[in-house]
């Protein structure tokens, strides 16, 4: 198995596109605020309206697969923190949960593939480089991409973590937005300077909504300014609809809480594999009773293309 997940990943730089879906297939993934189990028998699915049945639960107990990219390119003094924190936090994974290592600055890189020992993995979190332009953004899409494909060979439990520090000025790209015209007042890129990260985040939301894996987000540094705001807003509904979560830290003694309550969520994902007969759908809108429980999942996926 975890020769598998290796040769996966080795082959990140070739995965192009979206995992075909198993027919009558549709693996939900999900998880509850508490962060306790939720039985079987507590657990109602329907699929565009329709109860689906259910044919197999994961839980904590079972494999998880977990890819952590790290975005890091600003202050050491909010990357230490999360650095020894994510230390802290991969000392104590049961043997069960394999962790890939990547990183976003610059294109994405796989720095430890799953199945290495932990040692390696401290290893290059520790020497990992602080430099280059934010990568969040352009790494969201191919890292699920790589995520799914690896949850529908292996059919394990899967998630993304993402650690960052990116400011929306820092990107390769221009996401501020610059005023066209310096003498036109009437220019509509004075009034509104978030438009281009907002379209951003409105292409990659459809992008996204082909997708399976869940991801969550640390962002380390808050930023308060306009086009952050939109940044972060963004990043946030971006993470919600996948049925991850994101933690934006406001100050240095924020950071090792917010790694801790983020990873104790992703340990307990369950996934929900579902017999299920709407294969030629084009989309599927999900709803979920979790015995009572407030649940976060995908709500939404697109099967175009699939």
């Amino acid at each position: 198995m975890l020769a598998r997940y290796c040769l996966l990943l080795c082959l990140a730089g070739c995965v192009s596109g979206t995992p075909a879906e198993e027919a009558r297939t549709l693996r939900v993934p999900f998880w509850v605020s508490d962060g306790n189990p939720v039985p079987k028998d507590e657990l109602a699915i329907r699929v565009n309206a329709a109860p689906a049945k259910l044919s197999r639960l994961l839980g904590a107990k079972d494999d998880l697969l977990l890819l952590i990219v790290l975005d890091w390119a600003g202050d050491l003094s909010f990357i230490n923190p999360a650095r020894q924190a994510l230390l802290e936090q991969i000392s104590s994974l049961a043997p069960g949960v394999q962790v890939a290592l990547l990183h976003a600055q610059d294109g994405l890189k796989v720095l430890v593939d799953p199945g290495a020992p932990r040692e390696k993995l401290a290893e290059e979190i520790r020497g990992v480089a602080i430099s280059g332009r934010a990568g969040l953004l352009d790494s969201l899409e191919r890292v699920q991409t790589l995520s799914d494909s690896i949850a529908l060979k292996a059919r394990v439990r899967t998630a993304i973590l993402f650690l960052s520090d990116s400011d929306i000025a820092n990107y390769m790209a221009d996401y501020t937005n610059p005023v066209v015209n310096a003498s036109d007042s009437g220019d509509l890129s004075r009034r509104f300077p978030e438009t281009l990260v907002q379209e951003k985040i409105r292409q990659l939301g459809s992008a996204l909504e082909r997708g399976e894996t869940p991801f969550f987000l640390v962002h380390l540094a808050f930023r308060a300014d306009r086009l952050n705001n939109a940044y972060q807003r963004g990043l946030l509904d971006l993470a919600t609809a996948s049925g991850g979560a994101a933690e934006f830290c406001r100050s240095v003694a924020e950071i090792p809480a917010a790694i801790q309550k983020t990873m104790s969520s992703i340990l307990s994902i369950q996934l929900a594999e579902l017999d299920w007969q709407g294969s030629q759908a084009k989309q599927v809108d999900i709803s979920m009773d979790a015995g009572g429980k407030k649940a976060s999942f995908r709500q939404r996926r697109s099967l175009k293309g699939r």
